[in-house]
C-alpha cells in the first residue's frame, strides 16, 4: 500500500476512535464488563457464535440443538438493557463501516463498470 493510502487509513483509524458512536460503543462494553452477570452472558453468547462460525468454516453441519441453543442465548441477550444496547451500537458502528467500504470500494466499481461498458 502506498505510504499516502497508509497515512489516510490511519486517518480514518483515529477518526473512528473519535467518533461519537465508537465513544458509545466503548462505554458499552465498559459498562457490560462491570456487570457479572451481563458480562457472563455476553461470554456464553459469544462463545456460542464462535462455535458455530468455525463449525461453518469447516463446513461441519450445525445441529438443530446448536441452533436452539444459539436462539436462547440471543433471546436472554435481547432481555438485558445492557447488552441489547450493545448489540444496536454494534449494529450502528457495523452500519457505519459498511458505508466507508462501499465509498472507499467505488473507484474499482467504476472501473469493472467502465470495463464492461467498453464490450
Amino acid at each position: 500500500m502506498s505510504l499516502s493510502l497508509q497515512a489516510l487509513a490511519r486517518q480514518l483509524e483515529q477518526a473512528i476512535r473519535d467518533s461519537e458512536p465508537f465513544r458509545e460503543l466503548k462505554q458499552a462494553y465498559e459498562d457490560i464488563r462491570r456487570d457479572e452477570a451481563a458480562y457472563r452472558m455476553f461470554a456464553n453468547f459469544r462463545d456460542i457464535q464462535l462455535r458455530l462460525h468455525e463449525k461453518q468454516m469447516r463446513g461441519a453441519a450445525i445441529l438443530p440443538d446448536e441452533i436452539e441453543q444459539a436462539q436462547k442465548a440471543m433471546a436472554l441477550v435481547q432481555q438485558n438493557a445492557k447488552l441489547a444496547r450493545l448489540m444496536a451500537l454494534e449494529q450502528q458502528m457495523s452500519m457505519a463501516l459498511a458505508e466507508v467500504q462501499h465509498i472507499a470500494m467505488k473507484p474499482l466499481e467504476e472501473l469493472h463498470r467502465s470495463m464492461m461498458e467498453g464490450d
